[in-house]
Formats: C-alpha cells, sequence, structure tokens
C-alpha cells in the first residue's frame, strides 16, 4: 500500500481551507510518497495534476498514484508556463515548491484565483521582503553551497499575495509552506518560523544562514 505524505502538516492544512474549492489542483514540485496535496488525491471527486522535471520521479507517481492524478515532466519556465492555465476551467488549489523561480511562477499563475495558495517561502531570509531574480536554467545548488539562494521570502510572497486580494491564512509547523486564501488575516511577521529541517541538518541557525546570503543578489519586492 502506498504510504504517502506532506513535508510537514501541510496536507491537513490545506484538506481544511479547501472545503468550499473547486475539487481540483494543481501541484509544482513533488516526490511520489511526499507532496502536500495528497490528501485530496484520496478524497472522491478530486482531480489533480503534479509537475516535476525529475522523470523518475513522474513515473514513479504515474505507476503509484490513482488516475485521478497525473503527473507531468516539465521543466518549468515563464516561457511555458501558460499551459497550467488550461488545465482546468476552475483550480481550487496551487502547489509551488521548486527551490528556484517560486515568487515568479506564483505571479504568473496568480490570476487563475485559485482558492488555496500554498507556496514554499525561504526561512533563510528572515523577514526581508525579498526573492531572487528570475534564472530560466535556476539550479540552487551552483549558486550556494548549501542551496539555500532559493525561492522568496514569506514576506515577499505575502506581499505579492496581497495585491490580488489574498492574506496568510496558515504556516506549516516545519517552517516550509505559507498558505493563503482569501480570508486570511495573520501576520506574516508573527507566524514566519525557521525552517526546522534545514536547521536541523545544517547546524546552522537562521540568523547565521541570512548572513551567509545577504550579499546575493537579490531583488526587494
Amino acid at each position: 500500500m502506498l504510504r504517502a505524505s506532506s513535508q510537514s502538516n501541510e496536507g491537513s492544512i490545506i484538506e481544511r481551507l479547501a472545503t468550499q474549492a473547486p475539487k481540483t489542483f494543481v501541484e509544482f514540485g513533488f516526490h511520489p510518497v511526499e507532496f502536500n496535496c495528497l490528501p485530496l488525491v484520496k478524497t472522491d471527486g478530486w482531480q489533480g495534476v503534479l509537475i516535476d522535471g525529475n522523470a523518475d520521479q513522474v513515473e514513479d507517481a504515474t505507476r503509484l498514484l490513482p488516475k485521478n492524478v497525473t503527473a507531468l515532466q516539465r521543466f518549468i519556465t515563464l516561457d511555458n508556463i501558460d499551459f497550467v492555465r488550461d488545465l482546468f476551467p476552475r483550480l481550487g488549489i496551487l502547489s509551488i515548491d521548486v527551490d528556484g523561480n517560486d515568487y515568479w511562477f506564483l505571479e504568473r499563475l496568480i490570476e487563475t484565483r485559485p482558492t488555496v495558495i500554498c507556496v514554499e517561502y525561504n526561512s533563510s531570509f528572515g523577514l526581508e521582503p525579498v526573492t531572487i531574480p528570475y534564472h530560466s536554467d535556476f539550479d540552487r545548488h551552483k549558486y550556494h553551497t548549501r542551496g539555500w539562494y532559493h525561492g522568496a521570502s514569506i514576506t515577499a510572497l505575502a506581499s505579492l499575495c496581497a495585491k490580488h486580494g489574498y492574506g496568510l491564512a496558515a504556516v506549516s509547523s516545519g517552517g516550509m509552506n505559507a498558505i493563503f486564501t482569501t480570508t486570511g488575516d495573520l501576520d506574516p511577521g508573527k507566524e514566519w518560523k525557521a525552517n526546522s529541517f534545514r536547521e536541523r541538518h545544517s547546524g546552522i541557525a537562521h540568523d547565521q544562514q541570512w548572513a551567509s546570503l545577504r550579499d546575493m543578489p537579490l531583488i526587494r519586492v
């Protein structure tokens, strides 16, 4: 039997917030047995699309997951992302975790008006409202020895979402993902959490992580 989960408690948060959402989801960046929209896969009536650049993970997902989920191998860029707009007439959940151009992909797709947005934030940036510049071929390990240079801060993502009528509704317990809805009203500065996995495995506190990133190219938003 397939045993799968989200990174921490993202799945249960999404499930709770999606009760009135259209039963469709799109998730960028996944592992066949670990992805944010997993609880929806197990719920009647839901349809989803998982997208990742790793061919082996897509093959495994196609073999392991039920037929209501389609796994696509795509290395997403701003030049090819617009096909997502046509996957479903109405999008219930949009989940983005690509360890790179997360901010720019959300900026392009937020006009699809998903009911729930789940997007990874980079806790190493702290509360600085910053994102990496867009790179079509981005690979975080080419830019930083520990791979910490990627994505955007929680405040940068919250600012983008606020421009489109979304507010922060929850932050995952592991300090990795922020979840936004049109009724969310939480303060990102108070809800921010450090990435517990990153701190535990590196042994380096988040303020020291930021010290290794602050002089790299960043865009304030």
